[in-house]
């Protein structure tokens, strides 16, 4: 019998925590999906004030109702240079108390209506045909089945108020706080949740297993705990990135450590502005009053540990830039703006791979413009230069294609999908483009081992062809990443590049036939005009897109 309620405890324990997770996740990735937009408008609305920073940190984890999946990001954001540390910081301060939002939720007793949640979000989820309402869908079954979850956890603890020497392990919390801070940033690390942490604690001290003053100590330890997730986040990120995922642990490090010292004082100024004593007993054993003094202990303490640290925020910027170097050399062809982290939000992860696009483009055109000044000056450093902005362009092409196809694999709206549609073609264009420079850069490396040589007519013919290639590539790419597409450009230069092209290399073929060349630099002098033509016939390909047509 003793061996079926040890078997039943860890069923309801584990089954419990499961559906709390799994719900979290779901309630977590649903509001996510709905306000994937707003969330981009806020963060692109984000300063380098700290205070508008903080309320965009407590707002945006609000809305996910995760500070985990806030500071992952804020981390990818911080590694893809979409934000500096100081910008980070203090989003992670505000994350911090957006997140107790979910402790304030758990408290308010509304577990009855967990199924009737589950089952109107799982008649929206699967019967819907709007993604708006399969979003709130799955908002509401991780609602449902986040409070069934707690529900369960609480019954499953229920037994265990009978074991003297389980509630004599939680009576070690009350006399020794710092053991309970380890124990909760334990549980947390090991949980990967501060919410579900939060809910577990909450449902030992309504089960009357634990008083209030040990699950204090136990919700300030669930603080320093869930600041492991970012820095396992940041792993393999840049120094800035690592910077603000040490930031988040020593801000909360700090908090925990001055307020233990003060935490009688603090217990008992909750206990004073929340209603009802939090170690009463009812009738059935439990204590009704506890749950909403631990989700204001946890609520407070965030909120006064950002009100204390916001004005010293270039202080713990420059402990972190102390603790961890800067990185001397960043890697030679690594992505600027984007970073996996960022997929989790679409919207900027869009927006992002089109700014990478944008640069990737830029490097092209320097490519087309180094081609002509190889062809005119005959520098082999001009050539190598050339040879190693290749390496990069494909690289990137590589490292942002399989970007946008994880991307795919996401919910993302129908202008999203066409957007990331439209840069996997442009990528291969400007690709393309970079390898016609490229061919013209090695036919000028040959030309200079070869000793081959073009008349001034050919130089000066080349370099008209070069000119408007140039302009071409340019203005295209210029629409291109301008955005608003579709709409109309001018693409006359593309048949301007084939008739110049044409008409050139008659002139050659006859210069040729009076022998005022070699044969040798009249074949490497077709070659470059026909990669300048072709350059072009991929930047009218990126026109095409611009035009919206289909290829």
């Amino acid at each position: 019998m003793h061996q079926l309620n040890v078997v039943v405890l860890i069923s309801g324990l584990v089954g419990g925590l499961g559906m709390f997770l799994f719900g979290m996740k779901m309630m977590s990735e649903g509001l996510q999906k709905t306000a994937g937009n707003s969330l981009r408008k806020i963060l692109e609305k984000l300063t380098s004030n700290r205070v508008i920073g903080t309320l965009v940190g407590l707002v945006v984890t609000a809305i996910i109702q995760s500070s985990s999946a806030t500071t992952v990001m804020v981390v990818g954001f911080v590694n893809a240079g979409l934000m500096n540390l100081m910008q980070a910081l203090s989003i992670v301060l505000g994350a911090n108390i957006g997140t107790t939002v979910t402790a304030q939720l758990i408290a308010f007793k509304i577990s009855k209506f967990a199924l009737p949640a589950i089952g109107i979000g799982a008649f929206m989820r699967l019967f819907s045909k709007k993604k708006k309402r399969q979003y709130l869908g799955e908002i509401l079954i991780g609602f449902g089945l986040l409070f069934l979850g707690l529900d369960t956890m609480k019954h499953a603890f229920v037994p265990l108020r009978e074991l003297e020497q389980f509630k004599n392990a939680f009576i070690v919390f009350s006399k020794n706080p710092v053991l309970g801070v380890m124990a909760g940033a334990l549980l947390t690390m090991i949980v990967q949740s501060s919410s579900a942490t939060i809910g577990i604690t909450i449902a030992l001290a309504t089960t009357g297993l634990i008083d209030f003053y040990g699950a204090a100590s136990l919700i300030l330890g669930e603080n320093i705990g869930t600041t492991i997730t970012a820095n396992l986040a940041a792993i393999g990120t840049n120094s800035t990135a690592k910077k603000a995922a040490l930031g988040h642990l020593l801000f909360n490090i700090f908090g925990v450590l001055y307020m233990l010292i003060f935490l009688k004082y603090f217990v008992h100024f909750i206990d004073i502005i929340t209603p009802g004593n939090p170690d009463f007993i009812a009738a059935d054993g439990s204590k009704p009053y506890i749950a909403r003094h631990m989700a204001n202990i946890h609520t407070m303490f965030n909120i006064i540990n950002t009100i204390i640290f916001l004005p010293f925020l270039h202080i713990l910027a420059k402990i972190c830039d102390k603790l961890i170097k800067s990185d001397d050399a960043e890697e030679a062809y690594k992505l600027v703006y984007i970073d996996d982290r960022l997929i989790e939000t679409p919207p900027i992860a869009v927006a992002q791979a089109r700014k990478e696009t944008e640069r990737m483009s830029q490097i092209a055109l320097d490519m087309l413009k180094l081609s002509k000044e190889a062809f005119n000056k005959r520098d082999l450093k001009i050539i190598n230069e050339i040879y190693k902005m290749e390496e990069k362009v494909d690289l990137l092409e590589r490292d942002i294609s399989q970007f946008l196809v994880k991307l795919f694999q996401k919910p993302i709206s129908e202008a999203n999908s066409q957007v990331i549609n439209n840069i996997l073609h442009v990528l291969h264009d400007i690709e393309k483009i970079a390898d016609h420079a490229e061919n013209i850069g090695k036919f000028m490396e040959r030309c200079i081992e070869q000793n081959i040589t073009f008349s001034k007519q050919a130089m000066d013919e080349a370099n008209q062809l070069f000119d408007v290639v140039i302009r071409f590539c340019s203005y295209v790419f210029e629409e291109y990443n301008s955005g608003d597409l579709p709409k109309q450009i001018d693409t006359e230069d593309e048949n301007l590049i084939d008739q110049l092209r044409k008409e050139f290399k008659n002139n050659h073929m006859q210069r040729l036939n009076e022998g005022a060349c070699s044969v040798k630099a009249g074949i490497m002098y077709v070659d470059i005009l026909n990669n300048l033509e072709k350059a072009g016939d991929h930047a009218f390909n990126i026109a095409q897109v611009i035009m919206g047509i289909t290829k």
